[in-house]
């Protein structure tokens, strides 16, 4: 939506100066977003903002342009976060699971990203090997191990807050494998069922994956099930946001075939795009109109080709493209879509 009042310091005068220092440092003074951090910073220093405040701010920015910095040479490689427990054994299923999902991924020509912890997160690393592993950590107490001698140098961000290192990973990652865990795994795997239902996180598969014999996450199911979705506190298609299996390669493929067709997606125009690989015949856009016409708020899904603002962006302009106008609640039926395009 576009702004009733521009973001200003409240003084034209200082607002000036903050443009011709963004034009001094050899950046675009009209970037909006350039313009309103520097903004920011000044505003919440004239705020009387306490030491605390500063120092949050401060290290959240350092801690966010750092992630940035390492990330961004390789963000056309697609990243699977791998969640699980820092306490898992060396000889438990879960570990020899952790490692072996790596491997398949890594075979598949993506990369990984763990916490950086023992545990899970070492048996992930130890699959997927030093060039295809990331970690985003976060120094705890009982954590004292980490993976960096086990990843390619410059492969390692190390975070203060947990918040920042949280929308790395969902910055930074294309899919999620959760494996058993404790309350860090649980909370994790409830803020991204969260984020992937309200839209706050871009669509992207989702594994619980459980050794065989283990019920850990059929449980969590079940949970789910009796406790969320009979007393209609989500809705049943909520609970198609991940799947679960006690197979490798079914993880893998799982992760892997979300983007079989699907690339990625965009609002723009008041529309939602999704660009996709190669092109959808005439018969399958019939059929998503047909079976997907409760996520239009009006008009049809339609082919299209690239907006001005993704060609003034570069944002992959060759790609096919459909487009809706989304109902932005609808997020768990978004998904089933995007696996019904791939499955075509």
């Amino acid at each position: 939506m576009p702004r009733s009042k521009p973001y200003s310091t409240g003084d034209d005068v200082l607002d000036e100066s903050v443009r011709a220092l963004l034009d001094e440092a050899g950046l675009d003074s009209g970037d909006r977003h350039l313009f309103d951090m520097a903004v920011s910073v000044l505003r919440i220093g004239r705020e009387d903002a306490d030491r605390l405040d500063l120092k949050i701010v401060a290290a959240t920015l350092k801690e966010l342009r750092y992630a940035f910095e390492v990330f961004a040479p390789h963000r056309h490689v697609r990243k699977a976060a791998v969640f699980g427990s820092a306490r898992t054994a060396v000889d438990a299923p879960a570990y020899a699971a952790a490692r072996e999902v790596g491997a398949a991924l890594a075979a598949r020509r993506w990369h990984i990203i763990t916490g950086g912890g023992p545990g899970i997160m070492t048996a992930a690393v130890q699959g997927a090997g030093r060039d295809s592993s990331w970690a985003v950590s976060i120094q705890l107490p009982f954590e004292k191990e980490n993976v960096d001698s086990l990843l390619a140098p410059g492969r390692s961000v190390n975070f203060r807050y947990f918040f920042n290192r949280k929308l790395t990973f969902m910055r930074e990652s294309s899919g999620y494998v959760l494996l058993p865990g404790g309350f860090g795994t649980l909370d994790e795997a409830f803020e991204l069922l969260t984020l992937l239902q309200t839209g706050r996180e871009l669509p992207a598969p989702v594994v619980l994956f459980e050794p065989t014999g283990d019920a850990y996450w059929r449980s969590f199911r079940h949970f789910l099930e009796v406790e969320l979705a009979d007393e209609g506190l989500v809705k049943p298609e909520d609970l198609e946001l991940f799947r679960i299996t006690s197979d490798v390669e079914e993880a893998a493929s799982i992760i892997c075939d979300f983007y079989r067709r699907y690339h990625s997606m965009r609002y723009t125009g008041g529309r939602l795009v999704l660009r996709l690989t190669e092109d959808i015949s005439d018969q399958l856009l019939a059929e998503l109109n047909a079976e997907y016409s409760d996520l239009v708020a009006d008009g049809r899904i339609e082919r299209c080709g690239p907006t001005e603002a993704e060609l003034a962006d570069d944002d992959v302009p060759e790609l096919p493209r459909i487009r809706l106008r989304f109902v932005d609640t609808h997020f768990a039926r978004l998904h089933a879509m995007i696996r019904a395009i791939n499955a075509a």
